[in-house]
């Protein structure tokens, strides 16, 4: 067996392991086993790992390394989605830098482009997830564009539009004018941008009289069909009905009655633009009016517009529309106005709504299924209250726009002939076979590609191979958990069962958690224009201060914006951001994952999980270095167990069964703490010293240093496998080393079982006395620290009173009392024995003394001794407070009164003695 090294080293371990993991196939499912699943999110090709990535990802990490351990058949399985707009982007701009575009390559010369960037740069986001430590079947990645997902989309496409739940249709969508295709809501973002409010007049017709209109869009009124006011404003309700001229225009257009208008907003007056605004699209079906389109793809003012204003840009033509009313005296006032301006995620253009021809899905029929199955348990989510935002999106469903105007995609399998006929098909030739055409009918296929999460709902079955029973499908779907951030319930969760009950008949996963979103320290959403982006992999290797400000400013267009990031990145990273490794990484993720909406990420809890990782190599170096070479009890020889021992033993059982708990109610974090708490506080802080007067003494016995030894290794080999689906690299490190002194065979941690409890080492009466053992030394140190009394000092302490289980435990264990609290000698007071003046502490009915000739500054017992009073003093009457409300008396359980007059009873004895110790210091010289 390797000597293991003096100090943990990370960075030299952690890919050397993750090679041997995956070049011998560990990651593949084992074949035996209750199958369980999960979906890896597929990422974008041409992504990097953000830190959301590394939250999630790591969280279903170590699901999956625990269920292997539980003996389950696991299969994780990974792949990229092809990220339409993202991928088509990147080449353009390749491209762009060239001098060239698309269009001078041509639609297949520029797709086939696309894939060769994808096969050249496409792999940055899994060689990420590999140093995240990942397990996933590497053997089985998928892309969504792969022949054979390719066809499964088609076949999807096929099948709905011949049960009529595809169409095309002319509604509106969120459009780009920059990258001139519909987008999904998710890919809108809405910033808070400074703005105007135009009061606007519309004159009334056959009156002198006008109604005053606001907008913060001036430029569309030259698509108003109407002005709506509330039905029930008695200031218009005469004005129903009649006509106002439109601004600008030769156009008159009537004066309705509509719900939609708040009559406490502004004037209660509202502009109608059903072509250009999605809630007036809606008044405006009510009431049958048609739209008017005043916009051409690229946001320019079009042919229904005035003469004078066609072909103008949008903000040119606002600026041109506002002094126009001015001129014609039909401008009211304008106000400063905070608005949200959506805007596109890619090509920061301002997003328009747009009426255009689209394919949509019908939703409502697919959706009913998807509800019944969230209704009746057959997927649940975790934390439970997201079902309800679930239910209220499904509820409201709408039509699914699912055609884009790109060329990189899955372009809709659907071809036309020369009258516009349509006809569905997996290629040209398959839609000719079923619709039994003419070889010599020209046909010319859609232009556009479908939506990206088009095929991302397909992703839990298609991704096994389905529309074919591949063995995959059958044992591995449907899958168990998805493990995915609240921001896209609806864009993909909800749509993933949709889309499998319709086609499969099944659920795709049983459960659903649900994780809160990654943001900074202060609570901020970390983007790029605030300069607080981290990225997993420095804080894995590190980075410089330099590479971090160049990182966090690169690519911005104004100065003064790169100027303030670079200010607070040298103010909050002042040298730079060291390496923590992947493990003190993945712990830091557990720890904050809780069941809250936003989690705040502080690079400074990092620095404790890395002392972690020390404070478990170190003592893991101590275990081995006080059994290597000595009998640690491996062929059933007689053995005893100290008290320590037992006491390791049953705590190592209750954190085995609370691991076991948190895990399966998703709590993360309350897994991770119950290992920390249990790893540093128990087995390092305390059972590693109870074990050295043990392993020193002159008169241990060959049957004690044997159990001690053997506690040792068992209790660090059965640690090292609870935490290694949280630190997988550290405890494999370790394991390698440890396992033939625990008698362990096999070739890694991963493929060993996970602790199960041992009800036969659970040990209560060992808890209760060992307990009492740390309170005793607890109290001593506490004194000793406040006092400045050195470590190593030995101290004689007095006893006075306690219960006969107290003089019961001391003559039992006082070894490690002398040992661990460092005394030089105990004496037991008499009842009524005066102690000389000495600093004093309680624990139940036992008083301690630690006299203070010599040892005890007075001013600082005193102060001590006060703070003392204070904290208690605080209590108490928190405690009488909670007494003397009938609210609590009166409708906590019995037993919970009871305890609390006990508590109150105790602290009052106590505040007694404190209060005579410090009148005793008075009188000390």
């Amino acid at each position: 067996m390797t000597e293991i090294e003096k100090t943990y080293h990370p960075e030299t371990m952690e890919q050397n392991w993750y090679h041997t993991w995956e070049e011998k196939g560990y990651f593949s499912p084992s074949g035996h086993g209750q199958p369980y699943t999960i979906m890896l999110p597929p990422p974008n090709v041409t992504g990097s790992l953000h830190m959301g990535h590394g939250f999630g990802f790591t969280l279903i990490d170590v699901l999956i390394r625990y269920q292997r351990m539980c003996g389950k058949n696991t299969l994780w399985q990974t792949g990229t989605d092809h990220a339409g707009i993202a991928t088509q982007m990147v080449v353009e701009r390749k491209l762009n830098r060239e001098g060239k575009n698309r269009h001078d390559l041509g639609r297949e010369t520029f797709v086939k482009k696309i894939w060769e960037w994808k096969e050249e740069s496409g792999g940055n986001i899994t060689r990420q997830l590999r140093r995240l430590g990942a397990s996933m079947d590497w053997s089985r990645e998928r892309f969504t564009m792969d022949d054979d997902l390719s066809i499964a989309v088609r076949d999807v496409f096929i099948r709905l539009y011949e049960e009529g739940l595809i169409y095309r249709g002319k509604r509106l969508v969120n459009w780009d004018p920059v990258l001139l295709t519909a987008i999904s809501d998710l890919e809108v973002i809405n910033q808070e941008e400074e703005g105007r409010l135009w009061h606007i007049r519309y004159p009334i017709v056959d009156s002198d009289a006008f109604m005053i209109v606001a907008t913060t869009r001036p430029e569309t009124l030259l698509g108003d069909v109407a002005v709506a006011v509330h039905p029930d404003d008695e200031r218009y309700q005469h004005l129903i009905g009649k006509q106002v001229k439109l601004p600008l225009t030769h156009r008159t257009i009537p004066i309705i009655a509509d719900d939609y208008v708040d009559p406490s907003f502004g004037t209660g007056c509202v502009k109608i633009t059903p072509a250009h605004d999605f809630n007036d699209y809606a008044v405006g079906k009510r009431h049958g009016l048609e739209p008017i389109n005043i916009f051409t793809p690229t946001a320019h003012l079009n042919e229904n517009t005035p003469d004078i204003y066609q072909g103008m840009d949008r903000f040119k033509a606002r600026a041109k529309i506002v002094r126009d009313l001015e001129s014609q005296q039909l401008m009211e006032k304008i106000d400063k106005h905070l608005l949200k301006v959506p805007r596109g995620d890619r090509s920061n253009a301002v997003i328009e709504p747009y009426l255009t021809f689209q394919w949509y899905v019908k939703s409502k029929p697919l959706a009913e299924p998807a509800i019944h199955a969230v209704q009746n348990g057959d997927v649940k989510f975790v934390p439970e209250n997201w079902s309800k935002t679930y239910f209220q999106w499904m509820n409201n469903i709408e039509d699914w726009c699912i055609s884009r105007q790109l060329w990189w995609g899955h372009r809709i399998p659907i071809w036309y002939d020369d009258k516009g006929n349509a006809y569905v098909g997996q290629d040209e030739a398959d839609a000719r076979k079923r619709n039994h055409l003419s070889p010599d009918l020209l046909l010319t296929q859609d232009e556009d590609v479908l939506d990206t999460w088009f095929s991302s709902a397909l992703w839990p079955f298609s991704s096994l191979g389905w529309p074919t029973q591949t063995e995959d499908l059958n044992t591995f779907f449907p899958t168990n958990v998805l493990v995915t951030g609240f921001d896209i319930i609806f864009f993909w969760v909800a749509r993933m069962i949709m889309m499998s009950l319709k086609l499969t008949g099944k659920v795709p996963f049983r459960e659903v958690y649900i994780t809160g979103l990654i943001r900074d320290a202060e609570g901020h959403k970390m983007s790029k224009s605030k300069g607080n982006v981290l990225d997993p992999i420095d804080l894995i290797d590190g980075i410089s201060l330099d590479a971090l400000i160049q990182k966090r400013t690169y690519g911005l267009m104004q100065p003064e914006m790169a100027e303030k990031i670079e200010k607070d990145t040298r103010k909050e990273y002042p040298e730079g951001i060291p390496s923590y490794g992947t493990d003190a990484l993945r712990f830091t993720f557990c720890s904050v994952a809780s069941y809250t909406r936003d989690i705040r990420f502080d690079t400074k809890r990092l620095g404790g999980y890395r002392h972690f990782c020390n404070k478990l190599w170190n003592a893991s170096r101590y275990v081995m270095m006080n059994t290597e070479g000595h009998d640690t009890g491996l062929h059933n020889e007689p053995m005893t167990l100290s008290l320590p021992d037992r006491w390791i033993l049953s705590r190592l059982q209750t954190t085995i069964n609370e691991a076991h708990e948190q895990i399966k109610q998703y709590r993360f974090d309350l897994y991770a703490q119950a290992l920390y708490d249990f790893t540093w506080n128990e087995f390092c802080d305390w059972y590693l010293e109870l074990s050295k007067p043990i392993l020193t003494a002159k008169d241990s016995t060959s049957e004690m240093l044997r159990g001690t030894r053997h506690t040792l290794v068992e209790v660090l080999e059965t640690l090292l496998r609870l935490l290694h689906p949280i630190t997988p690299y550290i405890t494999e490190e370790i394991w390698q080393r440890l396992a033939p002194l625990a008698g362990k065979t096999g070739d890694s941690i991963m493929l060993q079982p996970y602790p199960e409890v041992n009800a036969k080492e659970q040990d209560e009466i060992a808890v209760k006395e060992l307990e009492w053992i740390k309170n005793i030394i607890i109290a001593i140190r506490t004194i000793r620290s406040e006092m400045n009394i050195a470590p190593l000092k030995l101290l004689p302490i007095l006893l006075r009173k306690g219960t006969p289980t107290d003089k019961q435990y001391y003559d039992l264990h006082q070894h490690l009392l002398f040992s661990l609290a460092k005394l030089s000698s105990v004496h037991w007071l008499a009842h009524n024995e005066t102690p000389p003046e000495s600093a004093t502490a309680f624990f139940g009915e036992l008083e301690i003394f630690i006299p203070m000739a010599g040892f005890i500054n007075k001013e600082e017992e005193t102060a001590r001794l006060n703070r003392e009073i204070a904290k208690l003093q605080k209590d108490l009457t928190l405690t009488e407070n909670k007494l003397k409300n009938p609210q609590f008396v009166d409708k906590a359980p019995t037993d919970v009164v009871a305890k609390e007059k006990t508590r109150l009873a105790e602290m009052s004895i106590t505040m007694k003695k404190l209060e005579d110790q410090l009148k005793a210091l008075e009188h000390l010289t």
